[in-house]
């Protein structure tokens, strides 16, 4: 694919349907965040059927092997401002959105893309993250 990003962000949504998606629609090197890990680890924790927790486990599993995934750091946390103003300017509630939000704070200060199933979650964001939808 000739306009496909060398690298970018996945969101946990798109990390979690990784195998049902299009290769050729993803970064050549994805990155994923240490806020994607921390849901995939709530994913594990909420599962109530054994056999959601195993698969949810073995997901979370191979993100661990796979990625160092990127921080939340200070930079983050200052574009992560950035980002709830922008929602609220977008007459959208933030709150709601705090996980998805940091995830697109940490693909902003990174100059990433991101990546997402949803991008209706990241309305109002153009300016400062740039959204793919797959």
């Amino acid at each position: 694919m000739a306009d496909r990003y060398p690298s970018g962000v996945l969101d946990t949504c798109t990390y979690i349907d990784l195998d049902l998606l299009d290769p050729g629609r993803l970064p050549a090197v994805p990155e994923l965040t240490a806020i994607t890990l921390a849901e995939l680890q709530q994913g594990v924790a909420a599962a109530k059927d054994p056999a959601v927790r195993a698969a949810r486990m073995e997901k979370l599993g191979a993100a661990v092997a796979d990625f160092d995934p990127l921080s939340f750091d200070g930079d983050a946390a200052a574009r992560y401002g950035t980002l709830v103003a922008l929602t609220l300017a977008a007459g959208r509630l933030p709150k709601p959105r705090r996980l998805d939000l940091m995830i697109a704070a940490i693909a902003s200060v990174h100059g990433l893309p991101l990546f997402t199933r949803n991008p209706d979650d990241f309305k109002g964001l153009d300016s400062a993250v740039t959204v793919v939808a797959v």
